[in-house]
């Protein structure tokens, strides 16, 4: 009898032939040799597989094309642009965006630059319909024997495709969404439409996006202008532009210029005699000057308004072209006055020394940058410099990569002879470039920064134009502008509008008053004042009392017009500060704006017609459109008769007054001077018949400038240097005469429709 053992083995050996003869009968199982049926079965097989392939296919482009935008949006799609600012001749002076960006349309993209672009990033492009399956397989195979997803394989529009619309996330997922967008996006645009999208958006690194952008930056030129090497490096950058940096690793990018080159070489775009010569150039970068550098405050002004009336993201991002009222030349003028005049002044108040040491911080020579290297190193410059060595007889400082020798002539006005007397190093000096900028062998002199700041603004009589604006000595260290947003203390700037009220009330400018020790009862009792000088003349003209700036007969005209009506006629001017009703007022004891005191002492030239000063005449849309905006305020302040009379007083300061000096400049002019208590302000606000100006010199922290800094001695100087400029091409303008007809203004249109004049 058979073991049970034996018994299970058979069964299972029956089990196994019967599943083995049903194999056989499915049309599966492996065909013998020569079975006719051999062809069928492969094919549903095939088709099996195909349909699993599809099917897998087409869930995952359901899956990965719910969320894809339509082809719609692209073409209602307007790129983050900049927002550019121009000055009354047409010239850009400043800019500002969300992403630094300048659309061109294709033509303007030069053969060269486009072939270098091709060659480098997508030799197909103009053939292939969005997709290189070649390289897509490829980069695949690499990938997945790789372990990583490090190759690529996108055409020029699947990198449009990716910048516009997806992250940068390296996942299969988001490649399929590439592939599947750029199918869709070369079905509905020409190949030109896609490569313009393409150069447009591109980022190139320190914050340009497009070739024309990233051209104006690196090589301050146009890209039609671009010579073949210069084309192969911009070409060069949009793999890395961080990691091929021309200026962080300036040999990453020479190598991959060069291979961009010698991929145009292949392709036979260039020559061998083109590829090597454009080989061998340097990169040649010619950085443009930072932007907003020349005019910064009137810059950020702009920007305020911009942002106030019509959004943050219309001014920064919507391609706005902005034409303004700013002089660029005039500007020039006015950042030299308001810088020389400073530093003179630094220097007649002597050596202070208390130099900050940078190595103090902890920090190496190599590695200090101060905020104002970025600004233009040139002729006239003044920047804060770090010592790298001194001995006696000479003084090396380092401003940005710009490395200047001094001896002691250039430190002469500090009375010390010796450098190491002075500075040691790691010291911050303040130093001003003389010469030799541009050649590389600059000459350079010590100043001195002691905190003292200055600001200076001009507008045209005519229109209520702002024409040039500085806000401090350097916007890189402070943004606070102290034209617009410091209200200091006028001092005898103020008297103007004391002896219109007087005017009102019937005296003429030879009516006298007396100076002579006076005491005055007013709420907080008496106040018993002096004037400046600390005599008294007697009886005076109303004339010779304003041009000497006297305190008491001010003082006198206030209280008998009353301290409440001098107020409401400075408010009636435009100015707009709080100032309480007591007497000091009347000789300055109120604090108000530059921008204040500029546009109401425009009142005067202008037969008494106030115009709001502004900064804008018009701004047209990226699309051509102008923006509609408001014409500026124009109102009559005064009649012509009182405002000719206050004429006598404010030349007379010119002639003979406290403002004399500005007499050299043989030109119509009069004004103002004003000087605080412990001269911690200084003013001089003044006018020739087309232009008013006004200047101001002190300290934020409102310490004193120092003995006998008035006005005249401190502030005046920086208006003469400005206005010296301003008045230059207006030889034979005068002040109208008594009896000549009431001066006409004429304001520009500023509302929609408004064009540059």
């Amino acid at each position: 009898m058979p073991r049970p053992l034996n018994k299970k083995k058979e069964l299972a050996a029956k089990r196994r032939a019967a599943i083995w003869r049903a194999a056989r009968r499915f049309p599966f199982r492996d065909p013998l040799p020569g079975d006719p049926r051999i062809a069928a079965r492969g094919a549903v097989v095939a088709l099996l597989g195909v349909s699993a392939v599809f099917g897998v296919m087409v869930g995952l482009m359901l899956v990965y094309s719910i969320n894809l935008p339509e082809m719609t949006d692209l073409e209602r799609y307007r790129p983050s642009t900049t927002t550019e600012l121009y000055d009354v001749h047409g010239r850009v002076f400043g800019s500002f965006a969300l992403e630094r960006r300048v659309v061109e349309p294709y033509s303007e993209f030069p053969p060269d630059l486009r072939q270098a672009i091709f060659s480098i990033e997508d030799k197909d492009f103009e053939n292939n319909g969005g997709i290189n399956l070649i390289r897509v397989v490829g980069a695949a195979y690499k990938d997945v024997h790789s372990g990583g997803k490090s190759q690529g394989a996108s055409t020029l529009t699947m990198q449009l495709a990716r910048n516009l619309f997806l992250s940068s996330e390296k996942t299969y997922g988001r490649k399929l969404q590439e592939i599947l967008l750029a199918l869709q996006i070369e079905r509905r645009f020409t190949k030109a439409q896609i490569f313009t999208l393409y150069a447009n958006q591109i980022y190139l690194g320190r914050g340009t996006y497009g070739f024309e952008a990233g051209s104006e930056y690196y090589f301050s030129k146009p890209a039609h202008a671009l010579t073949l090497p210069e084309a192969a490096l911009l070409a060069a950058l949009p793999k890395g532009p961080e990691y091929y940096s021309p200026l962080r690793y300036p040999e990453r990018a020479l190598k991959r210029r060069n291979l961009v080159l010698q991929e145009m070489l292949l392709d036979r775009k260039i020559t061998p005699g083109q590829a090597a010569e454009a080989k061998a150039a340097p990169l040649g970068l010619h950085l443009e000057s930072p932007p907003n550098s020349e005019a910064p405050y009137f810059v950020d002004e702009v920007r305020r308004e911009l942002e106030h009336d019509y959004g943050e993201d219309e001014a920064h991002g919507a391609g706005l072209r902005v034409y303004t009222t700013l002089d660029l030349d005039l500007q020039r003028a006015a950042n030299r006055a308001v810088l020389d005049e400073t530093a003179a002044y630094e220097r007649r108040e002597g050596w202070k020394g208390h130099l900050e040491n940078a190595l103090s911080t902890g920090v190496t020579m190599s590695a200090y940058k101060h905020p104002d290297w970025a600004q233009a190193f040139v002729d006239g410059g003044y920047f804060h410099a770090l010592v790298t060595g001194v001995s006696a007889g000479q003084m090396t400082v380092k401003i940005g990569t710009h490395s200047v020798t001094m001896t002691p002539a250039d430190w002469a006005w500090t009375g010390y002879t010796s450098g190491t007397d002075l500075a040691m190093a790691g010291d911050i000096v303040y130093v001003r470039v003389v010469s030799g900028a541009a050649s590389g062998a600059a000459h350079a002199a010590l100043e001195q920064d002691s905190g003292a700041q200055a600001s200076l603004m001009a507008v045209d009589n005519n229109d209520g134009e702002v024409l040039a604006m500085v806000g401090g000595r350097d916007f890189a260290l402070s943004q606070y502008n102290r034209a617009t947003q410091a209200q200091r203390q006028v001092g005898s700037s103020f008297k103007p509008y004391v002896y219109t009220a007087a005017m009102e009330a019937g005296m003429t400018p030879y009516d006298t008053v007396m100076d002579s020790p006076a005491t005055f009862y007013t709420a907080g009792g008496p106040y018993s004042p002096h004037n400046y000088e600390g005599d008294y003349l007697g009886p005076m003209t109303l004339v010779d009392a304003f041009a000497e700036s006297r305190n008491i007969p001010a003082l006198r005209l206030a209280d008998k017009v009353g301290i409440k009506r001098v107020i409401q006629v400075a408010h009636d001017f435009g100015i707009t500060s709080n100032m309480p009703a007591f007497l000091p007022v009347a000789i300055g004891a109120a604090d108000i704006t530059l921008e204040e005191q500029v546009g109401a002492y425009s009142v005067f030239p202008n037969d008494g017609i106030r115009i709001a000063p502004h900064y804008i005449r018009s701004i047209v849309q990226a699309d051509g459109l102008p923006l509609a905006q408001q014409r500026p305020k124009v109102v009559e302040v005064i009649p012509v008769k009182i405002a000719r009379e206050m004429m006598v007083l404010l030349e007379a300061v010119v002639q003979h007054g406290t403002g004399a000096a500005a007499g050299q400049l043989q030109h119509a002019l009069a004004g103002k001077t004003g000087t605080t208590n412990n001269y911690t302000d200084a003013w001089f606000v003044g006018f020739s018949p087309s232009i008013t100006c006004g200047t101001w010199i002190g300290f934020d922290n409102r310490q004193s400038l120092g003995s006998k800094e008035t006005g005249a001695k401190a502030a005046l100087p920086i208006w003469m240097d400005f206005m010296r400029v301003a008045v230059a091409d207006k030889p034979n303008e005068k002040f109208a005469a008594q009896s000549a007809p009431k001066v006409v203004v004429t304001p520009a249109a500023t509302d929609a429709g408004a064009g540059n004049k």
